[in-house]
């Protein structure tokens, strides 16, 4: 499939958002039906049936597969940082891309073990977003900037894209953003992030408290809260869903970041996430909530907090899995069983 125009306004953005393609739903059954002749018992194999359905319904095809997927980790930087909410400063964003750059990371190591193709994506770290406790953290023009870029990073010929991101202060970001989205205050919302102590973390939360009340005029209007309270990362993440949805592409997203960057699709729409799937819950609080108020239910649940996609590369062997049982098992009948 060809890559869709990039968009130049939200308007566009809305308007795009209202004519994305829906499953394959006869692939679906197709899978659905073969499952019931494999040979075992109906649903002996848990979710790695139901995870075979949910690619062959965005792959568009009764085999699914996963020869070629992606890695993508988008990094930038946040102005709150300078409100103290990180243990880190926000110079190790640049630090953490050029170690992946290296092949020093966990996702390297994680993508490699997936035979994954991993691509890093910077956004400006030089230039962060503004401090959200004054006003919006973007402008319109750059948020649309950022969700094109996001977009464009989707190419043809990838079967599945697994998401995530790096950006010191996201966690701030991520958990204003929830509580704009799904209501809420900030000791609703904040958790420790990078490893805050219960003073910062009493902090962060009044800074996420401030930024919502200086943007109260951004409330009810999904894109708009991203604009203020999210990151270019944010918005690229948004920008990488939406185009692997035009390209029937399914999505596998990291942590509390990543899937609250994309539950700004499910505030306008909540179809719209159906292509998702959330590969583990984080130790970051907020994140369960969320998952509970866009209704997706993780894969794994390992404590993990790390980012950098490291969940969305550890859960692709699982979707290997899927596919290896429902294409190479025999049925009852091939086999001669029964």
């Amino acid at each position: 499939m060809n890559k869709p125009d990039t968009p130049s306004s939200l308007k566009e953005i809305r308007d795009l958002l209202r004519e994305l393609p829906g499953p394959d739903l006869g692939a679906k059954r197709a899978v659905e039906t073969r499952e019931m002749a494999l040979l075992k018992p109906p649903g002996a194999l848990g979710r790695l049936e139901s995870l075979a359905a949910w690619l062959a319904a965005w792959q568009g095809r009764e085999d699914p597969h996963l020869a070629k997927p992606r890695i993508a980790v988008f990094a930038g930087n946040h102005g709150v940082a300078a409100q103290g909410v990180s243990a880190y400063p926000a110079s190790v964003t640049a630090q953490m891309v050029q170690a992946f750059i290296a092949g020093q990371g966990a996702v390297n190591q994680l993508s490699a073990l997936a035979d994954a193709d991993l691509r890093i994506y910077e956004l400006a770290l030089d230039q962060p977003t503004e401090d959200m406790t004054q006003g919006p953290a973007m402008g319109e023009e750059d948020a649309v900037r950022a969700i094109a870029y996001g977009m464009m990073a989707v190419e043809p010929g990838f079967d599945c894209m697994g998401l995530g991101e790096m950006g010191i202060a996201n966690t701030t970001a991520a958990a204003a953003l929830a509580a704009a989205l799904f209501g809420g205050s900030g000791a609703d919302w904040a958790g420790p992030g990078t490893g805050l102590d219960r003073e910062a973390l009493t902090r962060k939360a009044a800074v996420i408290d401030r930024a919502l009340a200086q943007n109260a005029e951004a409330l009810g209007d999904p894109l708009a809260c991203l604009a203020a309270f999210g990151g270019y990362e944010f918005c690229a993440i948004l920008g990488a869903v939406i185009a692997c949805r035009l390209a029937r592409t399914p999505v596998i997203l990291d942590g509390f970041a990543c899937s609250v960057a994309a539950s700004v699709l499910h505030a306008i729409r909540p179809e719209s996430m159906d292509h998702c799937l959330v590969a583990h819950v984080s130790a970051e609080p907020g994140h369960r909530r969320l998952l509970a108020e866009i209704g997706k239910q993780p894969l794994l649940d390992f404590s993990m907090r790390l980012g950098e996609a490291s969940g969305a590369a550890l859960v692709l062997p699982l979707l290997k899995a899927a596919c290896a049982c429902h294409n190479g098992m025999a049925t009852f009948e091939e086999a001669g069983v029964g």
